[in-house]
């Protein structure tokens, strides 16, 4: 009839546990049982993470009645460990009698600090003890010396109970004179009221004689209390237990009425062994509304009581239930606990007390072990760089999610900050009104040009081949503006292709224009061939072969592995980078490579024909662009690959307006300004005789 002792083990851990008592004493009898218990708790404590701050076994020989000076010698062994542990929750498991040796060993703490003040102690504690160790309360209370106070704030199992109707009113009716045969009450009552029932008494104990009209429910609670304990209550059960078996037993014919020799009914004998099968599986309501349960063995299907030791300054005290373990409740809800009801020990400052072996690390620390001590005992250190604890005693930190950082405290993670050049950033209206800039300046040289096509300083250096760079540069300019903004599909796919072929068809012409300069000198000297291969075929033959190459490195690019919008969430710590995603690098470089190919063999193949006659002098113009040209992309690459998010796509655009510009300003500023400013040289005479 009492509940399995497994489960108050579960509900032990389970109380500490909603606590969050990491740090506990075990004190237990030094006999067989106490070794169970031992055997059974640690490796539980070690599964849910506590750990047991001091283990005392206590030795109490068979005629142990807690008397003080047998126990004097033990308690100063224990009293250094006992009293200045950190351990504010101490489990004790033993008979009841053990209650007489711990209230034994309190008194000895108190009497040391008052004659060794400078021996600090540990005040207060939290004792949980179990089924098995009752509070015999009533026998602390006649011993002047024991202040039953220190046992406030206790917390227990007991088994369960419930009010029986009419079981108060039983207690008051009960005559002790009528109950000669139970000499356990008469015993009792004679010690509950100092009095004697018999005359042969009277005068070996007391000089009173009980009248037998004295009351129970006058005497203090630790002497008797007028509701069922627990233990009480199973026995009732019990009893209504076999009633409902042997009623079971009859139904089934086990038990058959039979007649004596005199013709009575008599019923029949019932052997013990006979009832196990019966009360296997039985369930019934008693009279207090519980249902009674007992499973296939035998044994019966209920929980325990969780009470609160509450004392007064009388020396009586109440036991108050302030939860339950019912191991048929949900799954994490066996164990409830009202703490509202809970009176905790008069010296604790702060309640629930903590039981730790150190503080509880604050939010935005981690734990980390001492060496050589138990694994509850830790330092706090910060957490490290990227990582957060947002609430206290954190085993270990934690990594923010991928679109979010640590603040500075390191306990709360926030959003990252998004990345990438928006059209009302300073930086991209700055790139913006450059590239438009440059794109109507373009567009009135290209204005220009036209207007004056017919003129010398025109013609001189093939028309097509002028118009065909003034476009290229125009789209240069204007393929920047792809780069500004939250990258996504179309854009991605078109940044570096567009970019790319339209800059190779700008070197192409500067080429095609260079190798014209070229063969155009050569074709000068009498008597050589070279004058049929000076001619527009020869020029768009150049661009067309030069620019198909890029077309094909971009079209291999995005057949293969081609641009997508992607995001960056590692980078950079606080911000989420969107970018666009190469997808393959290698082919990006590429990409560069042959752009640097074509600048190169324009600006050798122009600093080679840099000192030709002043009549095809554009060669030089062509060497400072090129120069500039080179100069900016060739300092692109280290400053591109160290920087990042925005700054990064910042750089390309800068270099595509800047070397834009640098062949726009180098080789076409010298001829606008004869064409705009100084017409009278714009003529084939001039032309031959000055420097254009």
């Amino acid at each position: 009839m009492v509940p399995n002792e497994d489960l108050q083990y579960q509900g032990i851990i389970r109380l500490l546990l909603h606590f969050r008592w990491k740090w506990v004493g075990l004190v237990t009898t030094a006999n067989e049982a106490g070794e169970h218990f031992l055997q059974t708790i640690e490796p539980m404590f070690f599964k849910n993470g506590i750990c047991s701050a001091f283990t005392e076994r206590v030795e109490l020989n068979l005629h142990y009645n807690g008397d003080f000076l047998e126990t004097l010698a033990d308690s100063r062994i224990l009293l250094p460990t006992f009293t200045t542990s950190k351990a504010n929750a101490v489990l004790v498991f033993g008979e009841s009698r053990f209650i007489l040796w711990l209230a034994n060993a309190l008194i000895v703490m108190e009497f040391t600090q008052l004659l060794f003040p400078h021996m600090k102690s540990r005040e207060g504690k939290v004792w949980i003890t179990t089924t098995q160790l009752d509070f015999i309360l009533h026998s602390l209370q006649k011993k002047i010396y024991v202040n039953i106070r220190m046992f406030h704030g206790a917390i227990s199992f007991a088994i369960h109970s419930k009010e029986i109707h009419n079981f108060q009113d039983f207690l008051r009716n009960i005559q002790p004179y009528l109950t000669e045969a139970d000499g356990f009450i008469q015993d009792f009552w004679e010690d509950a009221f100092s009095c004697s029932l018999s005359n042969a008494t009277l005068s070996a104990f007391t000089d009173n004689s009980c009248t037998g009209e004295e009351m129970l429910e006058s005497l203090p609670a630790p002497f008797f209390e007028m509701s069922m304990t627990g233990h009480s209550y199973s026995i009732y059960n019990a009893v209504y237990a076999l009633a409902h078996a042997l009623n079971r037993m009859h139904l089934a014919g086990v038990i058959r009425k039979r007649r004596d020799a005199r013709g009575e009914i008599s019923p029949q004998y019932v052997e013990s062994w006979q009832l196990h099968s019966f009360l296997q599986r039985i369930s019934f309501n008693n009279s207090a509304g519980d249902e009674i349960t007992l499973n296939e063995y035998g044994e019966l299907a209920a929980g325990f009581d969780i009470t609160n030791l509450v004392t007064f300054p009388n020396n009586s005290y109440v036991r108050v239930k302030v939860g339950r373990l019912d191991p048929q409740a949900p799954p994490g809800k066996e164990l409830t606990i009202n703490e509202d009801r809970i009176k905790w020990n008069r010296r604790f400052t702060k309640v629930p007390p903590l039981s730790l072996c150190n503080a509880n690390c604050h939010p935005g620390y981690g734990k980390k072990k001492k060496e050589g001590e138990k694994f509850c005992c830790y330092d706090c250190d910060p957490c490290p760089e990227g990582m957060i604890s947002n609430e206290k005693d954190i085993e270990t930190c934690v990594s923010c999610p991928a679109d979010q950082y640590p603040n500075s405290g390191q306990d709360l993670c926030i959003p990252k900050i998004p990345n990438f050049l928006a059209f009302d950033e300073t930086l991209a209206i700055v790139s913006t009104s450059s590239a438009l800039l440059f794109s109507l300046i373009t567009i009135l040289v290209l204005g220009i040009f036209i207007k004056h096509r017919n003129t010398a300083i025109v013609k001189a250096n093939n028309r097509s081949l002028t118009y065909t760079l003034l476009i290229s540069l125009l789209l240069c300019f204007l393929c920047s503006l792809l780069f500004i903004g939250k990258p996504n599909k179309v854009t991605c796919l078109l940044r570096q292709n567009a970019f790319g072929i339209i800059f190779s068809v700008a070197l192409s012409s500067i080429l095609a224009k260079t190798i014209l300069v070229v063969l155009a000198f050569m074709a000068s000297k009498p008597g050589t061939n070279m004058r049929k291969w000076v001619g527009k075929e020869l020029a768009y033959s150049i661009v067309f072969s030069c620019s198909i190459v890029q077309v094909g490195i971009c079209v291999l690019w995005l057949a293969t592995s081609p641009p997508f919008p992607d995001v960056d969430m590692h980078s950079m710590p606080e911000e989420i980078i969107f970018l666009c995603n190469e997808g393959s690098v290698s082919m990006f470089y590429c990409v560069l490579g042959y752009m640097g190919f074509l600048a190169t063999i324009s600006f050798t193949v122009a600093f080679l024909a840099r000192k030709l006659p002043e009549t095809f002098n554009e060669a030089k113009f062509i060497t400072f662009s090129m120069l500039v040209f080179c100069s900016v992309w060739l300092s692109f690459i280290p400053t591109y690959l160290s920087t990042k998010g925005k700054y990064m796509v910042a750089v390309e655009i800068f270099s595509i307006i800047a070397s834009g510009a640098g062949l726009l300003a180098c080789i076409f500023s010298p001829k606008c300004y004869i064409i705009v400013v100084r017409p009278d040289l714009n003529n084939r005479e001039q032309l031959t005789q000055r420097k254009v």
